[in-house]
This record gives C-alpha cells, structure tokens and sequence, in this order.
C-alpha cells in the first residue's frame, strides 16, 4: 500500500433525530445521490415502527443493529497455493456496516409493499431477533465456526 491511508471522514447527525447511525443507514439507502428520497424511506420506516410499537423507533433500530451485527467473519487467504477461509473477528464499524447492509438487502428482497414497510418490518423482526438478516448473521457465524480449523493462518 502505497502513501499514507485516507483519514476517516466525520459524518454529523441527520436532520430529524440528529442521529450519527441513522445518518449513516441513511446514506447507505440512498441511490443516484438521492438523499432527500432515502431520507424519506427512512423516516417514513421510523414513523411505521413508533405506530406499530409504540416504541422510540431509534431504540428499535439500535436493538435490531445489535442482534444483527456478527462477531465473526470469513475471509479468503492465500497459503501456498491453496485458498482457505479464515475466520476473523469483525471491527466495531464494519460491523454496523455489515449489519445495516444485511437489513436493507433483506428488505429489498421483500415483495409486494412499499420500501418503507418492508424496511420497518425487517428491523422489527431483526429487534425480535428472527428475520432474513438475522438468517443471515447465523449463517455467517456457521461458516466460521465450520472452519474453525484455519484460524492459524489469520494475521
């Protein structure tokens, strides 16, 4: 790697909740530098959550971001010819990026409604600890633990 790495840049809160995390969800929704469209799709998603639960919709959000967020993961590495899947612990941010990437594939697979519902259901389901994106963190963990046997090989 050449040269010095890019300093991470600071993202402040969005506009609604002043919220860092959701700021962040937002802009990972968000298509074709869309943002004002993203941020309604998510606002509109809290707004189903607080009506639904009766709930601070953040306090949802958070809870299904933990249940989601793995603690391991599999990567490909190279050793004498042969490729092996080591498993690796997860750093604190890829794992709220992993675990909001999970949440908003699982809800674009969802068929049928708008995009705000089938978000507010899926971080419903995933606070409740059961959804596609939770299918998916336990998959991800099976994997590791299957290859348990090669974490020699991590760095």
């Amino acid at each position: 790697m050449r040269g010095k790495q890019a300093p991470k840049r600071k993202i402040e809160g969005d506009v609604k909740y002043g919220d860092q995390n959701i700021a962040k969800l937002i802009n990972y929704i968000m298509n074709d530098g869309k943002k004002a469209v993203a941020q309604s799709v998510i606002y509109d998603a809290f707004e189903i959550l607080k009506k639904e639960t009766k709930q601070d919709p953040r306090h949802i959000f958070n809870k299904a971001i933990k249940k989601v967020a793995p603690l391991v993961e599999i990567r490909g590495r190279r050793v004498g010819g042969a490729n092996f899947q080591v498993p690796c612990q997860v750093r604190g941010s890829r794992r709220f990026i992993l675990a909001c990437r999970w949440i908003i594939d699982a809800a674009k697979t969802k068929k049928g409604t708008t995009m705000a519902n089938k978000l507010a259901q899926e971080i419903l389901d995933a606070s409740n600890g059961e959804g596609t994106s939770i299918k998916k963190r336990e998959d991800v963990h099976r994997m590791a633990e299957a290859n348990k046997a090669f974490a020699h090989f991590a760095r």
